[in-house]
């Protein structure tokens, strides 16, 4: 449980548990392991070493790297020293990455040994960096994280910090080709361990074992060690998803806690070793980001033999919404998402913006404490967003006669693949920049694999013979791998209407026929 007396902020956490349990194991990552007492030993050098670098109050860091135990010692560091932490994403282009680093105005970077080409490449584009720290292999121009921690003094910097003040800031893919700076307070994230709390998913032992694989530039992989950080269990993380090593660590570690997307649940199920590995130390397996199919949740059930958990929210809500626990389960409401957190008021409103009855479809608006500070630098956006309170989130959805949230299609074009968010006009933006395409409409399609796939329908300049695999190959110069379209349709003309809006409803709609939602 969360001691919300004591955990005002999110950097009172390392500084509890040293007290409570300073020989506990904190962190386990390869051959490392952290107690407690290290850990608020190591985040109090962290944040001594952000300030004695110039990094002022509530200025950004970016982080730019896979999973470590050390990402998590910079960010209860950043915590301390009042500074908050950008999570790129890893899988971004390039330019992505330039844009957001500038967008947030990161004044330092930390860098995993797989990106280093990377950042020396966008080092010069990039002004406001004052710094770059190599998070896990040397570098011959700059200081490795462990070096430049331990340069710093252990002692506690004991930094005012407000509950408005922000701990992270995660980019969500735009709606018109830019990403958004989602900004997440203390004040967000002590309500959402309350919530968590009380809808009883949330609750890990003290000196559990959590597994945290899932990227931690996404609000699941950073909750994920939070969380457990937070009740004083032990992080064990890896460094991305392996189904070979998740099959290895859970018995080897004793796992109790996990967090898988849908498409890594598939992958485990479908793992040739499944049968053979012990899962009896499981207690609680989460799973979220996109919907799950129904007949593979009936079979992950059966195979891990422990309590499941489907859990639905968003960035901007602190990942926190709706949760399907094991009643539900139960109760043959696999198709949900489940109901609201306690507390956490939902409604799902029709085209008036008045609250539509049950099981009728509308738009899915939430308000609650976990809702975003805003989005960075975007006040029009945030606006348009929070509404007297109400986070629209521009999912389609409807309440059956028990109260059960079902998620039916998207009001606006966003495709989840994977569990990673797509929006059309991004891949459209990219697309758009090849010479011989004349117009372009990018939609999603089932794919039994990934939820969803990118499909592109592209209409010919012409004259042109452009074909599908020269048009990836130039998306993937310009935009992340799971944004890249999968397929490419050519037509001689997109629908549109009088206004001259594209019709994607027209393109969607023979890939989802006979299906009973809009999302897979």
């Amino acid at each position: 449980m969360f001691d919300l007396e004591q955990i005002r902020t999110v950097a009172d956490i390392p500084r509890l548990h040293a007290r409570e349990r300073p020989q506990a194991l904190a962190q386990i990552f390869d051959d490392r392991e952290t107690t407690y007492a290290e850990f608020d030993r190591h985040t109090n050098r962290v944040a001594n070493a952000l300030r004695a670098a110039g990094v002022t109050a509530q200025a950004r860091v970016g982080f730019l790297g896979k999973n470590s135990d050390y990402y998590f010692e910079l960010l209860f560091g950043a915590c301390k020293a009042n500074t908050v932490v950008v999570g790129v994403n890893w899988r971004l282009a390039p330019p992505e990455i330039e844009y957001i680093l500038n967008d947030a105005r990161c004044e330092m970077l930390f860098v995993g040994a797989e990106y280093y080409e990377v950042a020396e490449a966008l080092r010069e584009r990039c002004p406001t960096l004052k710094g770059i720290v190599a998070m896990d292999a040397p570098h011959l121009d700059w200081p490795v994280f462990p070096a430049w921690r331990d340069a710093a003094a252990d002692t506690d910097p004991q930094i005012d910090i407000g509950p408005d003040d922000d701990v992270i800031q995660l980019y969500t893919s735009g709606t018109t080709g830019h990403p958004k700076g989602v900004q997440l307070s203390n004040a967000n994230f002590h309500a959402l361990f309350g919530v968590a709390e009380k809808a009883q998913w949330g609750l890990f032992d003290a000196g559990g074992m959590t597994l945290t694989c899932m990227p931690v530039f996404h609000i699941a992989g950073a909750n994920m060690g939070v969380f457990t950080l937070g009740q004083g269990a032990t992080n064990l993380v890896m460094k991305e998803v392996n189904p070979d090593l998740v099959l290895d660590f859970i018995p080897r570690y004793g796992v109790n806690y996990a967090l898988f997307v849908p498409a890594v649940i598939l992958f485990l199920t479908q793992h040739p070793r499944v049968g053979e590995c012990d899962f009896t130390s499981l207690k609680k397996l989460f799973y979220g980001a996109s919907p799950i199919n129904e007949d593979l949740l009936a079979s992950a059930q059966r195979i891990f033999g422990c309590e499941f958990f489907g859990l639905y929210g968003l960035t901007e809500t602190s990942g926190a919404g709706t949760c399907l626990n094991p009643e539900g389960h139960a109760a043959g409401k696999l198709r949900s998402c489940g109901k609201p957190y306690p507390g956490i008021d939902i409604e799902v409103r029709d085209g008036d913006g008045k609250v539509a009855p049950t099981g009728t479809v509308g738009e899915i608006v939430i308000r609650h404490d976990i809702i975003m500070k805003g989005y960075w630098n975007r006040p029009d956006a945030t606006a348009e967003a929070i509404r007297e309170g109400w986070f629209h989130t521009g999912d389609a959805g409807y309440f059956d006669e028990e109260g059960y949230l079902y998620i039916h299609d998207r009001v606006k074009d966003m495709i989840v693949s994977g569990g990673e968010n797509v929006y059309p006009a991004e891949v459209e933006n990219a697309l758009f920049g090849h010479d011989e395409v004349a117009d372009v409409a990018v939609i999603g399609v089932p794919d039994e694999r990934w939820g969803e796939a990118v499909k592109a329908v592209v209409v010919r300049a012409p004259d042109s013979a452009l074909d599908a695999a020269a048009l990836i190959a130039f998306a993937r110069t310009r935009i992340a791998g799971y944004k890249v379209p999968k397929s490419v349709d050519f037509v001689d003309a997109l629908p549109r209407n009088p206004s001259g809006k594209i019709l994607r409803r027209e393109l969607r709609d023979p890939y989802w026929q006979g299906r009973t939602r809009n999302v897979n």
